[in-house]
């Protein structure tokens, strides 16, 4: 692609900028025997159940410490899929740029969907673009559709968890939210942080083949693990007790959480899943998925009770027992 070429409103026209577009760039890096340039991708999904979950990303900035956009346009829709039990198959994405957004920018956006997807097994095969105007739109937002192939006998929800059974997170928590907020705000904090930003079917897989008795899987993204937490204790209609010294936070995050007020159960996660199951198999599930590639720092951070349905109850590092406050308006909002 050229260099200092920007993207006009000629490229959404639907014209010969807008061939030109989809073809040196989109077509480029999505390439597969399924991507079309009719109106619609016509696929095969075997037999049995599919899921299908469609997100829309905005973060702000659309480039951070361990990803961009698109990256994380990616790896939003397959973790969704993933926490179903599905094995992700086909995603396709729509575009809304900014008259003026770097050619050579986009380029580099399409290409990081174009790793992170075959990472995750999963073919781009259609999609969309508008050109907004100059200030109509921040940049760059993409939405992605995803459609995955349920793994037969296998069902998860948050309305599964039970007294008795074990929570695990399969990784230190806060990280994005962390990241994002250093990235965006002067805030005279110089912290290595890393978004935990990752296509997590793989580890889902592995548990998956571990043992069947899972009861709950979800992506702890906005609102973080504090968050799912409270919402899964209100859809089981079931207590839920941490141990804050068991939860894995990054010194680094813990060190910016403690400077600014911030709990690290609230910051949004990109990579990190809470996971529910019964004690003897949260033992096994621990076990493997210490090692694997993205989950290697999870935890068993607590348990479901039959006391207090809807509530969150953390013990604290001197053996006291607190209520965790319930989440309130967005902490930072734009992060995904």
């Amino acid at each position: 692609m050229e260099n200092n070429k920007k993207v006009t409103l000629a490229h959404g026209a639907g014209g010969r900028q807008t061939a030109e577009l989809i073809r040196e760039v989109f077509a480029a890096h999505f390439s597969n025997p399924e991507f079309t340039a009719d109106d619609a991708a016509v696929l095969d999904v075997g037999s049995g159940k599919i899921a299908m979950s469609t997100d829309g990303f905005i973060v702000s900035p659309y480039r951070f410490n361990g990803g961009n956009i698109g990256k994380l346009s990616i790896c939003g829709t397959v973790n969704d899929l993933a926490c179903m039990g599905a094995r992700p198959l086909y995603l396709t994405c729509s575009f809304v740029i900014e008259e003026g957004f770097p050619m050579d920018e986009l380029e580099e956006i399409a290409a990081s969907m174009e790793k992170t997807a075959k990472e995750a097994g999963v073919k781009i095969v259609a999609g969309d673009t508008k050109v907004a105007g100059a200030g109509q739109v921040d940049h760059i937002f993409i939405t992605t559709t995803g459609i995955g192939a349920l793994t037969e006998g296998f069902s998860t929800s948050g309305a599964f968890a039970r007294p008795g059974d074990a929570i695990l997170v399969t990784g230190d928590i806060g990280r994005h939210g962390c990241t994002i907020l250093l990235a965006r705000e002067d805030l005279g904090i110089e912290a290595d942080i890393k978004s935990d930003c990752a296509p997590l079917w793989g580890t889902v897989e592995t548990m998956i083949q571990e043992t069947g008795e899972i009861h709950v899987i979800r992506d702890a993204t906005r609102g973080g693990v504090g968050t799912v937490l409270y919402e899964i204790a209100a859809e089981s209609h079931v207590g839920v007790r941490i141990d804050s010294a068991a939860v894995p936070v990054d010194p680094a995050v813990r060190g910016v959480c403690g400077m600014l007020g911030l709990d690290p159960l609230y910051l949004a996660n990109e990579g990190t899943m809470v996971v529910i199951a019964p004690k003897p198999e949260a033992e096994k599930l621990l076990e493997v998925l210490k090692k694997g590639t993205y989950s290697a720092n999870a935890a068993i951070i607590g348990e479901i009770i039959d006391t207090l349905p809807g509530k969150v109850i953390v013990s604290t590092e001197i053996g006291a027992e607190t209520m965790l406050p319930q989440p309130g308006g967005e902490l930072l909002p734009r992060i995904c």
